[in-house]
């Protein structure tokens, strides 16, 4: 296993462990908002410290990009974290949430990291290596249409200029695809399509911390990822589109 990714696990593993003892204590939490629906825990913060310290001590010269605290300047390797992905869910007590850990190399991500604490299920993948759940090689789903697909999303909670255009694709979707699931956490979400749960997944309006380390599990796992625009900018877009070749085409053609 890539050095590099181990430290990734084991930042994971220390922030998961560190969120699960909070899970029975959330009403005395400490909460911020940062903007419409969109929320902060002493619990986020502590997560995305653990982590911090674990890339620190490994590599110290290594930039980081992180949800709460920004960017720490670095040289050509860059970590892309997201402590708690899907804060809401944790605040709430619905059992979906994730750590997520990217790296990412002149720009293009290298290794990946998510992790389940309640469900403990570790998501790695190297660039070049495969992607793997729980030390088993996963694959994308080999759903070639959308009849009968499951698809992931997320719905607009913050920025709302884009409702009526996703609206729109919903309706467009609703009707040919076996399901459509909105479960909060978009870093699983991608997890699940490189893990072929999910068919296919599209959102708008994403972060980098949070589909840096998904891009690349899905990618080393056979599937496909792009812009809705269908460019390669969805690093920087926060606009995605993913699954395997078929789903994702026939997901663009909608859009």
């Amino acid at each position: 296993m890539h050095p590099m990714l181990n430290i990734g696990i084991r930042a994971a593993h220390a922030a998961g462990d560190h969120i699960v003892r909070y899970v029975d204590r959330i009403e005395g939490m400490t909460v911020d908002s940062k903007g419409l629906n969109d929320f902060v825990s002493e619990v986020d913060k502590q997560a995305e410290s653990i982590i911090i310290d674990h890339i620190r001590k490994a590599y110290p010269a290594h930039g980081i990009l992180a949800e709460e605290s920004g960017a720490h300047p670095g040289d050509e390797y860059q970590w892309v974290i997201d402590p708690l992905d899907g804060t809401t869910n944790f605040l709430h007590g619905f059992p979906q949430f994730a750590v997520s850990i990217g790296l990412l190399h002149k720009g293009v991500p290298d290794q990946a990291v998510i992790y389940d604490p309640l469900r403990q299920e570790l998501f790695v993948a190297s660039k070049g290596a495969g992607a793997q759940l729980n030390n088993r090689k996963i694959r994308v789903s080999k759903q070639r249409e959308l009849k009968g697909s499951l698809l992931g999303t997320g719905f607009p909670y913050s920025n709302m200029d884009g409702l009526e255009q996703y609206l729109d694709n919903f309706r467009k979707l609703c009707p040919i695809t076996a399901g459509i699931r909105r479960a909060g956490a978009a870093s699983l979400d991608l997890a699940y399509v490189a893990c072929g749960r999910l068919d296919g997944f599209w959102e708008s309006g994403l972060k980098p911390w949070d589909i840096a380390a998904g891009v690349l599990l899905i990618l080393e796992a056979g599937g496909t990822v792009s812009d809705i625009d269908k460019s390669e900018n969805y690093l920087r877009s926060g606009n995605i589109v993913a699954g395997n070749l078929q789903i994702t085409d026939g997901l663009l053609k909608i859009f």
